[in-house]
């Protein structure tokens, strides 16, 4: 099964006798806080106009638990996790495509957690909100509950030694900005650079200039040239679990199948005794 899925396929989809439950995830990786704006509003921007029939979800508290020693968006607590999806309607009988406006980091976010989960029908829309041309609504759908009852295992997970270990004997992808792969940079986390090991993949170099995916053989022939194979041990990272799903996502457009540290940069470099490498070399 595709894990992405077009505007026009979706618009099919939705017109069919068997619709798929729609998830908006809009979200962004904010550093406002800093420059003094005010942080991006995901439940405004969605009540501002969402697709019809979509069901808002909220990264922060329902696909992430509290920030604290397990990074900035930890795994959510399972049970919470499977009750916020059954209210979204989420069935494990029924097809699921999560968007956001358009990034297609939190969608994919969504993605994982529910295939991580053991939802066997998931998909993120291509480009998100901003490829859709069809209506927009701004009614808040009350779906039925849906039956959907995790059964975590089903995707691949890391921990913080076991993403050491995957980049020492396989490969490990760091999926942040260069300059933040280097620490040139940290503008979030304790300190800049690297896990020792890992190959800086920005997922930015994924999608085109519209936000959508690369072909699936352009992103072959890339994480190819970076050491990843189909039967190789793969696994990826980045600042917080979420932009490092987005990598994993296009890992499986182009067939090989990873594991996410979730955790990520953010737990990894709380912990001044883990160590940290900087400069563009892995080690």
């Amino acid at each position: 099964m595709n894990a992405i899925i077009t505007a026009s396929e979706l618009a099919g989809e939705l017109a069919g006798a068997h619709p798929p439950v729609l998830l908006d995830v809009r979200w962004q990786l904010s550093t406002a806080k800093a420059a003094g704006a005010p942080p991006f509003d995901g439940r405004a921007a969605y009540g501002a106009g969402h697709l019809p029939g979509a069901v808002y979800v909220d990264l922060d508290g329902e696909l992430a638990s509290a920030p604290g020693a397990n990074g900035r968006h930890p795994l959510p607590d399972v049970a919470e996790f499977g009750a916020a999806m059954r209210r979204a309607g989420v069935s494990s009988g029924r097809p699921v495509v999560a968007y956001d406006g358009g990034q297609g980091w939190a969608a994919a976010r969504a993605w994982w957690l529910l295939r991580w989960a053991g939802h066997p029908n998931v998909r993120v829309l291509d480009g998100g909100l901003t490829a859709w041309e069809g209506p927009l609504s701004t009614d808040v759908p009350t779906p039925a509950e849906g039956d959907f009852a995790p059964a975590p295992g089903a995707a691949g997970l890391l921990d913080a030694d076991g993403a050491a270990a995957l980049a020492r004997s396989g490969v490990l992808f760091d999926a942040r900005a260069g300059e933040r792969y280097r620490g040139e940079v940290e503008p979030i986390d304790r300190v800049g650079g690297h896990i020792p090991g890992a190959v800086s993949a920005p997922t930015t170099a994924n999608v085109a200039a519209d936000g959508r995916f690369l072909p699936a053989g352009e992103l072959r022939a890339r994480f190819k040239s970076l050491g990843a194979t189909e039967d190789g041990a793969v696994g990826v990272y980045c600042g917080s679990g979420v932009s490092g799903a987005h990598e994993v996502l296009a890992l499986a457009v182009a067939g090989i199948p990873a594991a996410l540290y979730v955790g990520s940069w953010s737990e990894w470099s709380s912990d001044p005794d883990r160590p940290v490498a900087v400069g563009p070399d892995p080690q």
